[in-house]
């Protein structure tokens, strides 16, 4: 038998099982030509053979290769270096502003936080100690008609009072207060008629408090019922003074003495005002080294100088290495290690000199941190966000 027709073959394992089935065709037709005989075997055979190739042709479906994605390799992002601490030469040269938060992502995110206080805000603290009608008025003292010029001059330049416990949310985590603010702290013990005379109209008028220094020695009942009914009513918020205030704290001053000044304010404090203070303000302007250490110990977050540096911004303290000719009787307070316990003052007699000043330093630490924003903040996306979280977004 001969087959004229073309087979299309692929390989030789194609060819070997269409000749298996070729032989099988024949011998099922000659099976089949007994009961059909009229069935032609070359066309059986010639059927079964285009049946065997049309299956043999069909294409086979080849898996799809898949390819193993090489993993890309992660280049470690280089964090920025960070600015400098701001600087202004309005500041004496003596008195350079000194850093306290020692974590630096900490302090990046709670300087960036929207809900926090804006770079720039800043805080002036003026002490007060007589408010007297008399023009020739003593060098501790200030005259009615210039303390009025002074804080009208505050208000007109868009400064508002705060309390105490504002003070230091705002020194310790920068929380928000006004972007001009200022701490009036009235040094010594006053009958209630000065603070009803002298400042009762700013805060019914502006809602401004104002900060006593009270002496904590335990006399004169009359005293302390008076300042005590103030203090209830909430606008005179009394700190520490010292507890017999007449021997300021130094060097030479000893553990229990020092313990004795600190601690005794906070026992007559919380005894009359029942409450407890967080501020002590140095009697004299006298401080140490041991005292700065004991003094949060006992629980006080800010500690007030004598010392006229500057303003305050949060982890910016204007601070003296060593005594200068500028200012020979202010203690220099970097020898004493924290800035949140050696706070400066502006004198009320100097306070309206200085206002222009420290308006133009707010002006330039706000543009200073936004020219440094964009570095400050890859750095703490790179180096911080990781442990710290992301810094919230501005709502």
């Amino acid at each position: 038998m001969k087959l004229n027709r073309q087979l299309p073959v692929t390989n030789y394992g194609a060819i070997h099982l269409l000749l298996t089935f070729g032989l099988l065709a024949v011998l099922l037709a000659s099976c089949q030509s007994a009961a059909a005989p009229t069935t032609d075997p070359n066309i059986a055979l010639t059927a079964a053979f285009e049946t065997a190739v049309a299956q043999i042709s069909q294409p086979t479906a080849t898996p799809a290769l898949t390819e193993t994605p090489v993993p890309t390799a992660t280049v470690p992002r280089t964090p920025p270096a960070l600015p400098g601490v701001f600087q202004t030469s309005i500041l004496k040269p003596e008195d350079q502003p000194r850093t306290y938060v020692a974590d630096t992502c900490q302090y990046l995110q709670n300087k960036w936080n929207p809900k926090n206080s804006a770079p720039g805000t800043l805080v002036m603290v003026v002490m007060f100690h007589g408010i007297v009608k008399d023009t020739t008025a003593g060098p501790n003292q200030i005259t009615v008609r210039d303390f009025n010029k002074l804080m009208n001059d505050l208000h007109e330049l868009g400064f508002q009072a705060i309390y105490m416990q504002q003070m230091v949310d705002f020194m310790y985590n920068n929380a928000k207060i006004p972007p001009r603010s200022v701490l009036l702290i009235v040094d010594d013990r006053h009958f209630a008629e000065s603070f009803n005379t002298h400042f009762r109209p700013y805060y019914e008028e502006w809602g401004w408090p104002v900060i006593n220094a009270y002496i904590g020695i335990d006399e004169r009942p009359d005293l302390w019922a008076e300042n005590a009914a103030l203090s209830a009513e909430g606008w005179v918020d009394y700190q520490s003074h010292g507890y017999i205030h007449n021997i300021p704290i130094g060097d030479s001053s000893t553990d229990d003495f020092i313990m004795g000044e600190m601690n005794g304010a906070i026992t007559s404090i919380q005894k009359y005002m029942n409450k407890t203070p967080i501020a002590y303000i140095w009697p004299g302007g006298g401080f140490s080294r041991r005292a700065v250490e004991l003094g949060p110990q006992l629980g006080y977050k800010l500690g007030f100088t004598v010392n006229p540096r500057g303003p305050v911004m949060y982890n910016w303290v204007p601070q003296a290495d060593t005594v200068n000719p500028s200012n020979p009787v202010a203690i220099p307070e970097t020898p004493a290690g924290n800035p949140l316990m050696t706070i400066p003052r502006y004198w009320d007699i100097d306070a309206r000199n200085q206002l222009d000043n420290i308006r133009v330093i707010s002006d330039q630490a706000a543009q200073y941190a936004e020219q440094n924003k964009v570095v400050e903040l890859e750095y703490y996306d790179i180096v911080c966000a990781p442990a710290y979280g992301p810094i919230p977004a501005a709502q």
